[in-house]
Formats: C-alpha cells, structure tokens, sequence
C-alpha cells in the first residue's frame, strides 16, 4: 500500500468582529449565563435569567467539583484490562460532578447584519447532547460531545438583539474517563453572503513535489451561480509566490491546480507554513474571502518500509493524549496547550494522537505550528458499548455525520498523517465489527483519499481470525508485545503501528522498594513506584517497545500511554479511594515530567543532552539500607559516585532490556550527602557530570514561570512552577508543606495543581500542599496591560513574589 498526501489546513481566524468587507466572524465567547440543573423553559426570550452564573466560553462546569466518590460509582468488570469478575470502581470518571444538565444563554447583537445574508453557527465542542435555540426557536441538535458541527440559522436570526440558548445533558456511564462538561471549545457566528465558499469547504493537498516545483491542488465548493475564484499563495513571510483565476465550476464545486516554484516542505523538523486566499467574485464583485495557511509535505506507507515523510522514512515518537487540560479541566486554553506540546518538543516527542477523540482545532493549529505529526482519532465506541450510555446510542444515526465533520474541518492541517476510526472497540468480535470497520474507512477515504486510516485494537488474536486487522490501512496494536511477529507475519500491510503502548504507571518522586518489576503492584499510600519498573496486567514497561522499536524495521512507531497524567482512570488504584486522576503520564497532571520522562528524552531527543539521575537523595530511615541508583542517560556509559566513593562504571548492554536503556546500580547503600555521576563518551573520554544532594529542612520557596511576559487578552496564561529549598539552595524533594496563592495587579489566580492523584483539593480554591516537594500554579492575564504580582506563602517558609507582564502581543 502507498498512500500520499500533503496537506494544510483551513486556518479559521477567529477574531471578535471582522475578518473582511465580506463575512464576519463573531466568537461569542463573553456575556454567557450559566445554571446546572436548569427547567426546560429556560430558553424562552422572557426568561430572567439575571440571577445565573456569569461565565465565559470555553467553560467546564464540572472542574469546579467538589471530587466525591459517590459521583459515577461503578460495579464493573472491565474487558479491556482483562477483567472477569465485576467490582466497585471509583475515581473512574475523575469523581467530578459531571453527570447531569445545563444551560447556557447568551445575548448578542451581530454587527453590521444585513437581511439576506447567510448566517451559520458553529460549535466546535459542547459536552454533551447539545440541544441549540435561537431567538426562542431550536434550531438543531446534536450528540457526540466532541464533535464540531454548525446550523445554518439565517431564518433564525435577526436585527438587533438575539437570544441564543443551549441546553447539555451528560448521563451517568457515559464515558471511562473525565470527559468534562458544557460548552468546553468555541462557539462562533459566521455572517457572509450567499454567495460564499462552503464551510470547510476547501480542501488542499500536494500530489506532486520536487525540489524545484509543487503542485498545489485547491478544491473549493461554493454556493451561488455566475461565480469565479481567484486564489492567491503567499509564503510564511508575506510574499506572494502564485496566483489563479478559475472561471469554470464543476456543480458546485471550483478544482485549480497551482504552481509553487522552489517549494519548502513541512515537517516536525521545519514546520513551514504557506497560506492561500482565496476570493470569489460575482464580475468584479467580491463575495467572499477565505485565507487558509497550508504545509506542502508528502507521506508514504511502504510494506516492509513504514512510514516516510517528504522521501525520508522515520518512525512516530508519539504519545497518546486525553483533552483534559489537568487543572483547567476540559475548557480549552491555546496557552496551556502550547505547554503541553513545548514540553513533550524537548523529550523529543514528534507525533500525538487524540485519545480517544476529535481534537480540539487550536490544538491541530499549534501542532501544524510547532512540528507535530498527528494521528486524529474519532471514537471509543461503536455499536457495541463498552460503557452504558456512551457512544453506542448514536453510533448508527451519528457515526457518518461525525467522522464527516471530522475530516472536512481538519484535512487540510499538514500535521495530520493518519486517521483513527476507533479504539479497543467491542466490535472487534465477529462479521458485524468487520463491516463497520469497512463501512467507516471507505467514509474517511471518500473524505480524504490522502491519509491511511487504523483503528487501536487490543484484540488482536481476534483481529486476525475475522479479517478485521487485514483489511485496515494500518494495523494499530494496542499492548500485545507478544503478538507483533504473528501480526505481521498474517497482516497483508507489511508493517505494524504501536497505536498504544507501555501503560507504565509512576508517581512523580515516589519511589518504592525493593525494586522489583511489578504488575497491577498497590501500596498503602495509593502511589505508584517511580523507577518506571510498574506496569498494568495488560501493559508493560517502556524499554520492551524501545526493544521493536529498534529491531523492527517492519514497526513504524509508537504513541506512549500516555504523555500526560489526565483525570479518571487511576489505574491500578480504581477499587481505591482516594484516588481520582491517572498514572499513565509521562508529565504529572501538573505538566511537571517524571523521572520517565528522561528515560524517553534519552531516546528521542537525539540534538541536546540528557543525563538525568533517580532516586531523590533523602531517605531519613533508610541508612544503611539498599537503595539503588538509576541513570537516563544519552551516553553509553557513566560511572557513580557516593560521597566520593565510587560505585562503579556502568554500560549499557544487551542482556535485559533495562539494561539496554538504563545505567543501573542495583547494590549502592544509602547514606546522606552527595550522589554524582560523570557519563563518558563512545571514546571513555569524561563528557558530562551531574549530582544531587541530600537536603535541609525546607527554608524557602522558589518560582519559576514558563513565561514572564504574556499577552493581555484575557485568556492568556503563565505557569509557575512552585518548589521549596533549604538555607543552601538545594531542592527539599519530599516537602508536602501547605502553600498560600494570591494574585494581585493586571491578572488573576486561576488554577493550582500538585500532581498527585489522590488529592482531592479543589484545583481553583487559593491553598494547595507541595507533592514530592513541587506544584504548579497557573495565574492568568486581564484584557488590559500591566504588572501583576504573584505571591506564595507556606508556615514556616520564607515567602516569594513574581512579577509577570501582561501586554498586547502582536
């Protein structure tokens, strides 16, 4: 098989009022009303509704809390951990109160409205059922909660004011993880002609590209007779490389075929992004105009060969990712995105796929910015449940609807190389689950002939048996280590994705002894062993997918679960209380990285350097006693010290895959001081050393913002890592002391969160304990310029201030 494409994507500018003479693109993200729990005649135009919540858009209602563990209960035995036996789960859904319904009203007056004009309204995500009014009249409904749709509701609205309302239902047994609640992504009213370009009705790709020349194919559907199109290509800096009038339209549809001389190609490494404009005029008048910016790259998929992207094949360093932005709940913030991604860019991380649902489009838009390659997923469900009230009621009236939207709203981003048609569903057993598999891939091609479409399966044995796995683009294997030779050996495609895998559970500082491999291993404390030694009954360590990764030519990458903590699943504490939020991460629900983290950025991150040491160096009790010493190191080879005292030179070697990965020293004694390793290059020649130290009592507390500087638009946001140090500066790794937060100037506090999975304090609440002696706290900036002052305080700590600055950024 050999799929090409390269793509862009339609770059929607959502600006408050006016993106030309011609549409206007009103975000309707202020003057919303808030009330859970709301009658059914809450959207009739007379309804006081001045005594409800006022919120902004985008808004999880549910991150608020309080956690509790009656929320969502379950008596379950769930299939996909191999579970037989059903019992009690808590935490599953993050024990936030998400279940039940909602409304939201707004009152808007759309500028410059005009009879006549075509007017459509879009949501690009509403948790979940939502129910849309306009003016006292619905005008459509939908189901999956993260789909993007959109009304067209010209007869809707009108002059002057108007009253839109939405209503929200989330049902308990609905989802196996928190899928947050309300209007969560944007909502926008688009005002244009009726003569006009289709929403998401451009679609982009490449076909053809050399080092001198790129064809850039541009198929644009449009409403309205007597019509031309003229698109005009402009490089990343401005410059005008191309332009075509096109005065032939095929039904509704305009296809031009553009010459880009001396094209640059876009890739993770150079994520170069064109942009097209394209207007269409009826004679001399202009009707509309849309500017999209795209990538010109290629991908292939080769038996035998994998993946290739611009004529050089690679594998996906990836990682799988839930929508839940920690803290901040499910309401999207471009800000702690753009985190998100800058952290994994550093260990290495070339690739995320959406777990397990459609990506938001500010994430698609950062990925095509930054250098991301993107496997976009659609469901976790089909026709048969895998929970109660989840995906299955909608499956047969919604599945072509939603993967339609899907694809026409995303295809064009270059940063999307596959698609997702499912995970680990149910249907993987018999016929029935072949044919959807069939009826949905040919959907995703007859949308997008560009990208090959996989599906996650756990069930792979099964998967071989029926057909199922054969007759995918790619065969994507969730765990199953053990079945990757007989899957490629069946399989026809010649090659085999890593859709899901590792599943190593680790709590940031928390180390455990002995230390030993574990499966499903529980502790008193709920936590997790952080020398990346424990793994699920179904799952495993890292280093046994580096092992395929490396040996088989035939696997084409992995995405990681996951690369972020995410609430719910708190896997393999789901029996336990407390214990809301996942394992899984790479990076803690804080955004801050694990020891794990290094073990990967060892492997992927092949430009900087890593030498990274575990356990912490404080362990009152513990003299005396066995406490070994692990290394993620890029260097082969490194040699430890004890207060001086060498321990040894370690290399990496074949005889067990830890071994292979990890410099390890399984025998050093622990006493307090000073533990220093010095890594040694191909040649033996000393290249690079670093130490830790046992510390003090805590003395003070230290800020350190990922930004000092961030744009005054009400949204933006500054993460600050907030950690303790003893009278000499050293890091206190095991202080838990409970810390104060306040905001004062041109910002406000928004969020806290520690990491740890079973703290049930309220992320928005002011106060928060250090886990593992760190936390983050999140303030965020006002529409005006100015200074704000962050301060932190803690008993018995020296206290500390942070200035950031807000300004209007271009």
């Amino acid at each position: 098989m050999k799929q090409r494409s390269t793509l862009l994507f339609i770059f929607f500018v959502f600006i408050q009022f006016t993106f030309s003479q011609t549409r206007i693109i009103h975000e309707l993200n202020t003057g919303w009303r808030f009330q859970k729990g709301s009658s059914d005649e809450a959207f009739q135009i007379g309804f006081d509704d001045s005594k409800w919540e006022q919120v902004s858009i985008p808004h999880d209602w549910a991150i608020y809390g309080p956690f509790d563990k009656e929320i969502d209960k379950q008596s379950v035995a769930i299939e996909q951990n191999g579970e037989e036996v059903a019992s009690e789960k808590t935490g599953r859904t993050g024990s936030l109160p998400h279940i039940g319904t909602a409304w939201y009203r707004n009152k808007f007056t759309v500028p410059t409205y005009e009879k006549g004009k075509k007017v459509i309204l879009l949501f690009e995500g509403a948790m979940s059922e939502p129910q849309v009014y306009l003016n006292g009249k619905k005008v459509g409904e939908w189901a999956y909660g993260y789909s993007y749709f959109y009304f067209d509701v010209s007869e809707f609205i009108k002059e002057g004011e108007n009253t839109l309302a939405v209503h929200l239902t989330n049902k308990e047994f609905s989802s196996r993880w928190y899928p947050g609640a309300g209007l969560y992504r944007k909502v926008s009213l688009i005002v244009k002609n009726k003569e006009s370009i289709n929403q998401w009705g451009t679609f982009i790709t490449t076909p053809f590209i050399s080092n001198e020349v790129a064809k850039v194919n541009i198929k644009t559907k449009v409403a309205g007779d007597n019509t031309h199109l003229v698109t005009t290509i402009y490089t990343a800096d401005g410059m005008e490389v191309a332009i075509e009038k096109s005065t032939i339209q095929f039904g509704n549809e305009f296809e031009q075929n553009i010459k880009v001389e001396n094209p640059k190609c876009w890739s993770p490494e150079n994520p170069y992004l064109y942009t097209a404009k394209t207007q269409l005029f009826i004679g001399e008048i202009l009707k509309d105009e849309i500017s999209t910016r795209f990538g010109i790259r290629e991908i292939t998929y080769e038996p035998n060969k994998g993946f290739s992207l611009n004529g050089e094949v690679r594998k996906f360093k990836g990682v799988c990712l839930h929508h839940d932005l920690g803290p901040l709940g499910t309401a999207v913030n471009k800000a702690a995105l753009k985190r998100q991604l800058t952290i994994l860019k550093d260990m290495g991380c070339d690739a995320i796929r959406s777990s397990h649902n459609m990506p938001s489009l500010e994430q698609l838009e950062l990925c095509d910015e930054m250098g991301f390659l993107f496997l976009a997923e659609s469901f976790d469900e089909w026709a048969k449940p895998k929970v109660e009230n989840g995906y299955n009621r909608f499956f047969d009236a919604y599945a072509e609807k939603d993967v339609v939207n899907l694809v026409q709203a995303t295809r064009n981003h270059p940063s999307i190389v596959m698609w997702s048609a499912g995970n680990e569903v149910p249907d993987q057993w018999g016929a029935e689950g072949v044919k959807r598999a069939k009826w949905l891939q040919n959907i995703f091609h007859r949308e997008d002939p560009t990208r090959p479409v996989t599906v996650g399966m756990d069930q792979v044995q099964n998967t071989m048996e029926s057909g199922f796995g054969a007759l995918l683009d790619i065969p994507g294997l969730n765990y199953r280590l053990h079945l990757y030779d007989e899957a490629y050996e069946k399989f026809p495609q010649g090659f085999i994705l890593g859709s899901e895998t590792a599943s190593t559970v680790s709590s940031r500082g928390v180390y455990k002894f002995p230390v030993l491999q574990e499966k499903m291993k529980q502790y008193d404390d709920f936590q997790s062993s952080s020398y990346d030694l424990e793994a699920c009954s179904w799952s495993n360590v890292p280093d046994d997918d580096f092992v395929l990764q490396d040996d088989k030519p035939w696997v084409i990458g992995e995405f990681v679960w996951t690369g972020f903590d995410y609430l719910g699943e708190p896997t393999p504490y789901d029996e336990s209380w407390p214990s809301r939020s996942s394992y899984f991460g790479i990076s803690d629900l804080a955004g801050l990285p694990k020891d794990r983290f290094y073990l990967y950025r060892s492997r992927w991150n092949t430009k900087d350097e890593t030498l990274h040491i575990l356990p912490h160096w404080n362990w009152k009790g513990r003299e005396g006693e066995t406490t070994p010493v692990f290394v993620y190191t890029n260097y082969e080879s490194a040699e430890l010290f004890v207060n001086g005292k060498s321990m040894g030179i370690q290399k990496k070697n074949t005889t067990t895959p830890q071994n292979r990965y990890r410099l390890m020293w399984m025998d050093v004694t622990y006493e307090p001081g000073t533990i220093k390793v010095i890594a040694f290059d191909k040649e033996g020649k000393a290249i690079a050393e670093k130490e830790i130290h046992t510390a003090g009592k805590p003395y003070k507390i230290v800020l350190n913002p990922d930004r000092k500087i961030i744009k005054a638009d009400g949204k933006d946001l500054s993460f600050v890592e907030v950690s303790v140090v003893d009278k000499n500066g050293i890091p206190c790794p095991t202080a838990s002391s409970q810390l104060k937060f306040k905001v004062k100037g041109a910002g406000s506090y928004r969020a806290a969160c520690n990491g740890d999975a079973t703290s049930l304090e309220m992320f928005h609440l002011p106060t928060m304990k250090l886990f593992s002696g760190k936390l983050v706290v999140v303030v965020q900036a006002t529409n005006e310029e100015g200074s704000m002052v962050l301060s932190v305080s803690g008993k018995g700590l020296i206290s500390e201030e942070l200035v950031i600055n807000s300004k209007n950024l271009e």
